[in-house]
């Protein structure tokens, strides 16, 4: 018998029927013998469509009033889902965030966990009970509703686990797996079996949509062992946890994209103590985040060249403030191009084998694909290139790498 926390994402609950399949799929592990905790989020398009509502009345929204607002959405999830368990004759308790009391900080919109009372959780386990709670959300020392962002389920559901202790903490999604790239690119991606959380982080910061960042941090901190799996059918899903010794024949655990880069380029600036900061400085008082950089000195070494990255979102304020700039840092000219990606390898093999940059270079090279930026980690190689060879690097990729096949065992 194991204790598992199971989190289900909208459109996993997005209609009543598929809220009878997660029943069943609950019913499946208690007649098991497992014991079931149940993270819900709302239902898919029901959080955009209150906050649409909010912002016909105020825009922007007040944002505690917000977070009162969209933390009804779970509300109808986790009450629907309890009494679809106790239609099954399998006793189920609905909780908010408040009422399990998840403790959060009084950042509304984006709040923290700072810690969670699993008393009542434990009582109902010990009880027999289903416990179905409301993700998304906590309560703060005042009382107040507040929310944890976008994919903040996640969070709760790993978050859970690890108060818990739980053997596992299951993510049901829409996909099965983590693939080893987007399967909508490259067809042959291959749903990997286990990836390590160093790993994940990496694919889901590099443009992977599979898991919130946040949780993946909060997994790792804690060591709780993540399974990603699909709702619409069953299968064993991809594990998420440390590394092993038989995860190391694997050179490349996945390829990440991301299209939402642009690149701006400061030229002919003097070189001299503190350009960097001339150049970055207005860019992080404007509260815009900078991805990549690369820095180039001319030959006489007299000026540089300062490149970099922003998302896209950012392009055209980031190139305005640094055009209104450009004479006081002394630069010859601000240019910029907003049809740019970033191809990512990942992979903890890298740490170990040589020649992985090598052969990321050559197979972009042999498809005529320019390599614009270059940015390493000890598990990561990250290239910008020109937009419009996004599909074909990554299947240049995928190809060089073999990732169409599964690992020698």
């Amino acid at each position: 018998m194991a204790l598992i926390v199971q989190k289900y994402g909208g459109t996993s609950v997005g209609s009543i029927e598929r809220i009878e399949n997660v029943a069943n799929k609950v019913m499946a592990f208690r007649e098991r013998g497992d014991d079931v905790v149940v993270v819900l989020s709302a239902m898919s398009g029901e959080t955009n469509r209150l906050i649409d509502l909010a912002k016909a009345i105020q825009s922007p929204p007040d944002p505690r009033e917000l977070d009162m607002l969209v933390a009804t959405g779970e509300q109808v999830t986790i009450a629907l889902l309890a009494m679809a368990l106790k239609k099954r004759g399998q006793d189920a308790r609905s909780y908010t965030g408040g009422q399990v009391r998840i403790l959060t900080d009084s950042a509304f919109n984006k709040a923290r966990i700072l810690e969670i009372d699993e008393k009542n959780m434990r009582r109902d386990l010990s009880a027999g009970r289903v416990v179905v709670v409301a993700g998304f959300q906590g309560v703060d020392e005042q009382g107040n509703i507040t929310t944890l962002g976008r994919g903040g389920s996640d969070t709760t559901g790993v978050a859970l686990a690890a108060a818990l202790k739980a053997d596992e903490c299951q993510i049901y999604t829409d996909v099965d797996g983590v693939y080893t790239t987007d399967p909508r690119v490259e067809p042959d991606a291959r749903r990997l079996d286990r990836i390590t959380f160093e790993e994940m982080l990496e694919l889901a910061s590099l443009g992977s949509k599979v898991l919130q960042i946040r949780s993946v941090e909060f997994a790792g901190k804690y060591n709780v062992p993540l399974r990603v799996l699909s709702s619409m059918q069953d299968g064993p899903g991809t594990l998420i946890t440390y590394e092993d010794e038989g995860m190391e024949e694997a050179l490349i655990s996945g390829i990440a994209f991301n299209r939402d880069e642009a690149q701006i380029t400061v030229q002919g600036v003097p070189d001299q103590p503190g350009v960097a900061y001339r150049i970055l400085g207005p860019i992080g008082e404007a509260n815009i985040e900078i991805d990549m950089i690369v820095q180039n000195t001319s030959a006489d070494g007299s000026t540089t060249d300062f490149t970099f990255t922003v998302h896209r979102n950012d392009y055209d304020k980031a190139l305005a403030l640094l055009k209104k700039h450009a004479g006081e840092m002394g630069a010859r000219e601000v240019t910029g191009d907003s049809k740019i990606v970033k191809l990512s390898l990942v992979g903890v093999g890298m740490r170990s084998h040589a020649g992985i940059a090598s052969t990321m270079f050559e197979a972009l090279a042999k498809e005529g694909i320019n390599i614009r930026m270059i940015s390493t980690s000890e598990i990561k190689i990250s290239v910008v290139v020109d937009e419009k060879y996004l599909e074909l690097g990554v299947r240049a990729l995928h190809s060089a790498f073999k990732l169409d096949q599964a690992p020698a065992a």
